[in-house]
């Protein structure tokens, strides 16, 4: 009995696989559902060499697009066409045009050229061998410009971080210091009696005075230090 998959894959947990789940879903209802979180260009990923070494003749798996099979050209094209010898149907969604399904009817359709003119056999087997050629090509021009699409998303990056570096941003995240009156109120006080600054009282005798946990004093020092 053939087996029905579908794998959904995004880079970090920041990202939302639920479109890519909902599209294969819609597509076929029956399809068990593969995802996994995963950067990076490689094909060797645990969720995805899981699922690809259980399928055997017969099954489908179903991508949204060529890039969540692979992104990086050379591993996408060969995966390929071990699933495609194997007896796997690949589809993707956003690129039907290299389905294997598409792939071996175009194949089938040129083995059925047939010719009793001899003068023509040679013709018609070059002609088979080049429209061959041109299918494949097609599955690789298709893994291509999934990895261009990595590279072209890290040039604009690293592109964005240049620029923001010669405007002068800082970069990195900022901390955010939450402000309220008790808080003032804290820092004042602390200020006044800290030795710190000046007080007389070291760091275990103001967090007695002031009943405040040790966790919320230092936070006020290091925020009255500029840390």
């Amino acid at each position: 009995m053939k087996k029905i998959y579908g794998y959904c894959r995004i880079s970090n947990s920041k990202q939302s696989i639920l479109r890519q789940v909902e599209n294969i879903s819609k597509y076929e209802a029956k399809a068990e559902i593969i995802t996994e979180t995963f950067t990076g260009t490689t094909s060797k990923r645990p969720n995805w060499l899981k699922v690809k070494n259980k399928l055997k003749a017969g099954d489908i798996i179903i991508f949204d697009s060529v890039s969540r099979m692979s992104r990086n050209a050379e591993e996408g094209e060969k995966e390929y066409f071990e699933l495609l010898e194997k007896g796997v149907q690949l589809i993707f969604l956003k690129e039907p045009y290299i389905n294997t399904e598409v792939y071996i009817e175009q194949i089938k359709s040129n083995e059925n050229i047939k010719t009793d003119d001899d003068l023509l056999t040679d013709l018609f087997e070059g002609i088979k061998k080049t429209l061959n050629k041109l299918i494949r090509r097609q599955v690789k021009i298709a893994f291509e410009q999934a990895e261009k699409e990595v590279k072209d998303l890290r040039e604009r990056t690293r592109e964005g971080l240049r620029q923001a570096k010669a405007k002068g941003v800082k970069l990195g995240h900022n901390k955010t210091t939450l402000t309220t009156k008790k808080s003032i109120e804290m820092k004042d006080r602390i200020k006044k009696i800290n030795v710190k600054f000046g007080g007389n009282m070291n760091n275990e005798e103001t967090i007695k005075t002031l009943k405040i946990s040790r966790n919320t004093f230092y936070k006020y020092i290091r925020e009255l230090q500029g840390k």
